[in-house]
């Protein structure tokens, strides 16, 4: 029996072999994209834990190659875009400067915002829970809260709460507020209504039917906030430091570096930033397989 071919392939030699006719450092760069593809194709078709982690790998890495080759064939200053090994080499000369700006940024700033802001989610979204005049009065008011754009926020922390990590923490803290405490309301209206029967048949109190049977239906929703706040933590203190930060911090570094032109410090700050959120969104995922292995979502197929 014949093997049907994908239109996506059909797509791609077109693309190829129009690429060949214009330039032929554009079908190279092209025809190594087209391999990768390939390969990735034919991993991801299995079901194992090593596709799992393979297909993301193989795909970076030729991001990556596609991003040096390209630099280096068309002569791209490093004013423009600098190729992925001076970034690399940046890292290199100056760990000791990111590793600075890293525990400034996001373990004084976006981490201690982000636990104040996500615990008082949850206290508030208990308290709506019990008082419908909260409900009413108080998810308007974070809805408007939430609509606030972070540049006019960031400033204000800035002077009500000076310069250091304490302003960035409370700009994370209004960031992250309510999309947890969303999801935390809608969580604790997840459980089924005879489930609450059941627990008032048997004469549980309203404390009881929270911790054993409401908040564990909850957690789905609860870890959903969580792993958008996780992005948005970093961002918010990142933001905040261009409106006033001490000599530290990746916020502040990367806008000394715009004035110095220094392109490969700005992506070696992006960097180091984009491995601190995705570590941190991964740490919290495997939490939450953890705690909800119970839940659909988390089942294996």
């Amino acid at each position: 029996m014949s093997r049907v071919v994908s239109p996506g392939w059909i797509l791609a030699a077109v693309l190829a072999a129009g690429a060949a006719l214009v330039d032929v450092r554009v079908s190279a760069l092209l025809a190594l994209w087209l391999g990768a593809w390939f390969v990735n194709a034919q991993i991801a078709g299995g079901r194992g834990r090593l596709s799992r982690w393979l297909v993301p790998a193989i795909f970076g890495l030729a991001v990556l190659a596609l991003w040096e080759l390209a630099v280096r064939v068309f002569g791209i200053s490093p004013v423009i875009l600098p190729a992925p090994s001076a970034i690399a080499a940046r890292i290199a000369a100056s760990l000791p400067v990111l590793w600075a700006d890293f525990v400034q940024t996001a373990l004084k700033g976006a981490l201690s915002g982000y636990l104040l802001g996500c615990g008082a989610a949850v206290l508030t979204a208990i308290l709506i829970d019990r008082s419908p005049f909260l409900q009413r009065g108080l998810l308007p008011v974070g809805n408007f809260v939430a609509a606030l754009p972070i540049v006019g926020i960031a400033p204000i922390m800035v002077m009500w709460f000076g310069f250091d990590w304490q302003s960035k923490a409370a700009v994370v803290v209004v960031m992250v507020f309510f999309p947890v405490l969303v999801n935390m309301v809608a969580g604790l209206k997840a459980s089924e209504p005879m489930q609450r029967d059941l627990m008032a048949t048997w004469n549980a109190s309203y404390w009881q039917t929270l911790w054993k049977l409401r908040f564990p239906a909850a957690l789905p929703f609860l870890f959903n906030g969580l792993k958008i706040a996780t992005t948005l933590a970093l961002i918010g203190a990142i933001v905040a430091e261009f409106f006033g930060s001490p000599i530290v911090g990746m916020g502040f570094r990367i806008n000394a570096s715009i004035g110095q032109l220094s392109l490969d410090m700005i992506w070696a700050e992006i960097a180091v930033a984009a491995l601190a959120g995705s570590a941190f969104y991964g740490l919290v995922a495997f939490i939450e397989r953890r705690v909800t292995f119970w839940h659909p979502s988390q089942r294996r197929q």
